[in-house]
């Protein structure tokens, strides 16, 4: 690995590592125990201007590199991963197509304040039939005199209760192919249904979304149809990049938790931290947090550097979601059974930590991807 953070990059963090400490993580256990989106927070993030993180100046952003915005990402998660999930939505996937592809009006009405954390986007990919297999999805667009009328169910959409824009994907044109379109809130035929109840990140918001005779104006295709695809598949190495320094942040609180406990809790007549048992637990979680930091990292350096970087992104997602899932489990063992008490954040780090393994490809669909990169 031939990079290091710079100046710049080292402030950023230091910045983000004070708001976890100061503001986020005093109120981390009652926002996951209130269940309710952290619209404060949420705001306190848009004025440290993390939402326009990847985004021109121009547009109200601070346009800064994915490693930058994957530093602050970290530390965001450390101090709670509900609230570290809306603010990715909001700064990767729910505003990148909006940008990418829609016109002034789009930009202004839309992204800017989404930018400045006054309006909340979110994308509708998933449906109950269609996860990894984004062959399967079925959400239709018929064309229309008046633009496209869309109808289809979508599943597991993230901040969909709070959001005021969907991005959606749907399938339009003589071949079926896929097409992003942005719905707004207000628009007739779409209606957000119930809430899905998680064991973790309880307080990011997810629930299902439903398009019946949704109409939306042509001004609102972003793309041309056909390129919903394609269009995903160059973010995807970002969106799993970023997955794993939400894992990181995750694991590195959990990591600490069980540090700061094991110098505190004494058996035996000294610390627990003497003891082999515990040594062993704290060496491996440590040591796979700090390969897991280097490999997600270094996947975005590649991605900044404009090199390839599709199969360290798939490697880094890989890695840093599995081991920070293991390091969670150490945690609670070594705290042993205050591990399992709710007084203690460490059962709540291991119940968030799984929302890291689903989202930007599961572990099994990633071994695959990587396979192929390595075989061909």
């Amino acid at each position: 690995m031939d990079f290091e953070l710079s100046d710049d990059q080292r402030h950023l963090r230091d910045t983000f590592a004070r708001f976890c400490d100061e503001r986020i993580k005093p109120r981390a256990a009652a926002i996951d125990e209130a269940g309710k989106f952290p619209r404060e927070l949420f705001g306190e993030l848009a004025k440290l201007g993390c939402f326009g993180l990847r985004y021109p100046e121009s547009l109200g952003g601070v346009g800064l590199d994915l490693l930058s915005f994957c530093l602050a990402i970290e530390e965001i998660a450390r101090g709670s991963l509900s609230l570290a999930a809306a603010a990715s939505m909001q700064a990767l996937m729910g505003t990148h197509f909006p940008y990418a592809y829609g016109n002034a009006a789009i930009h202004e009405r839309l992204l800017k304040p989404a930018i400045r954390g006054e309006k909340i986007g979110t994308i509708c990919i998933t449906e109950p039939d269609a996860g990894s297999d984004l062959s399967s999805i079925s959400t239709a667009a018929e064309k229309t005199a008046k633009g496209y009328q869309l109808n289809g169910q979508k599943t597991w959409i993230t901040s969909a209760p709070v959001a005021d824009f969907f991005t959606v994907f749907a399938r339009a044109g003589e071949e079926k192919r896929l097409t992003i379109f942005l719905v707004e809130r207000d628009f007739p035929g779409l209606k957000v249904g119930r809430a899905i109840e998680k064991m973790g990140c309880r307080a990011s918001p997810t629930s299902e979304v439903f398009f019946d005779d949704c109409l939306v104006p042509d001004s609102h295709r972003l793309g041309e149809e056909g390129e919903g695809e394609g269009a995903l598949r160059k973010i995807l190495s970002e969106v799993r990049i970023l997955t794993g320094a939400l894992a990181n942040g995750v694991a590195r609180a959990a990591l600490d938790e069980a540090l700061a406990y094991a110098a505190d809790r004494r058996q035996f007549g000294k610390p627990i931290n003497r003891f082999q048992a515990i040594q062993i637990h704290v060496a491996e979680m440590a040591t796979d947090l700090e390969a897991a930091t280097h490999l997600v990292q270094y996947a975005a350096w590649l991605k900044d550097s404009g090199r390839p970087h599709q199969g360290e992104a798939a490697m880094a997602k890989l890695f840093a979601t599995e081991k920070a899932n293991a390091i969670c489990d150490k945690a609670t063992r070594v705290m042993g059974s205050y591990g399992f008490a709710m007084e203690f954040a460490a059962q709540r780090y291991l119940r968030d930590i799984r929302f890291t393994l689903y989202g930007g490809g599961t572990s099994e669909i990633l071994k695959l991807l990587i396979a192929r990169e390595i075989t061909t």
